[in-house]
């Protein structure tokens, strides 16, 4: 990687995050989370009450990336259609034509994901592993990039249809986006932070510049003593008493990408252990599932938090 390069492509990370925190204030973590994740080519699960920003975080990460963007408000009468598209037979020309649903975008929205039947949810699987719908027996190709931000109420249990762990596991990372602290929440009513500065947000890259920086973040540096740690800490929740259902060889390539994307963030081209040890938490919290003799009054999701931080403290780090 050349420096310039580097170093250019560094600061246009700077400027989104600026742009971002601009509109989402208080929730300097959540952003950058939400930064690499698009960096690290992932999708993102934001977990919160109402109010607090989700979907506003969605729009604006569209925004400033230049991208083109989708809104899908999930309900329960929703059929996979809604979401990919339908073939229509034209009687002029004698053949059906594939009109495309809201998934052919860069960033999709997809608010309350967990309000629409486990059918419909399911229409997002391919889509979100491989880049690709198939409809009919024919595969199209998405845009690139190609990112969903997907929003759920953990609170909320009548009408919903949890995500179920094969849906989890397409996510890379799951955020939750708390209420704002004090002094963060008089600046929100101070500056009315909504809708009107999120209208005065401009673009900072276009699609082929978030892309060149994808390519970039690939390029940063893993020691291998740094991929035998990620692996024992994999293997440990796999292990753990404490969890029925450890992490997948898929959480563990996404937490390699993760770490890669979180050093390119903080201006590096190699990583280090935090790269790797903030975010465990975020990267396989939802996807390892609680023993259910593993008795607690916290959340699951608090629980679950619990025994990764268990984990990684009981891991030697590499010098």
């Amino acid at each position: 990687m050349s420096p310039n390069i580097a170093a250019a492509r560094a600061t246009s990370v700077g400027q989104l995050e600026t742009a971002l925190r601009s509109v989402i204030r208080g929730k300097d973590e959540v952003v950058r989370l939400a930064l690499v994740s698009i960096l690290a080519r992932g999708h993102l699960l934001l977990e919160g009450v109402p109010g607090v920003g989700k979907t506003t975080l969605a729009h604006a990460l569209s925004r400033v990336l230049g991208c083109g963007f989708q809104r899908i408000q999930f309900t329960s009468d929703m059929l996979p259609s809604d979401i990919l598209g339908v073939s229509i037979y034209s009687s002029v020309e004698q053949q059906f034509d594939f009109k495309r649903g809201p998934v052919f975008t860069n960033v999709l929205l997809a608010d309350e994901i967990n309000r629409t039947t486990p059918k419909t949810q399911s229409a997002l699987l391919e889509a979100m592993s491989e880049g690709q719908v198939t409809v009919d027996s024919r595969s199209y190709p998405l845009p690139q990039p190609f990112l969903v931000v997907a929003t759920q109420n953990p609170v909320e249990h009548h009408g919903v249809y949890p995500l179920p762990e094969s849906q989890l596991d397409r996510f890379l990372m799951c955020v939750r986006m708390g209420y704002p602290e004090g002094s963060s929440e008089r600046d929100i009513l101070k500056a009315r932070a909504g809708a009107s500065r999120l209208d005065e947000l401009k673009s900072v890259l276009s699609a082929e510049d978030v892309l060149a920086l994808q390519r970039t973040v690939d390029q940063v540096r893993v020691d291998d003593s740094l991929v035998d740690y990620a692996l024992d800490i994999v293997h440990r929740t796999r292990e753990s008493e404490s969890l029925s259902l450890g992490v997948s060889p898929r959480g563990s390539l996404m937490l390699y990408h993760a770490a890669q994307a979180m050093a390119f963030v903080n201006g590096r081209d190699f990583c280090t252990p935090d790269d790797f040890k903030q975010l465990v938490v975020p990267v396989f919290g939802h996807r390892v599932v609680v023993n259910s003799n593993y008795a607690s009054s916290q959340k699951k999701s608090d629980q679950a938090e619990t025994v990764l931080r268990e984990i990684v403290a009981n891991v030697r780090v590499p010098v």
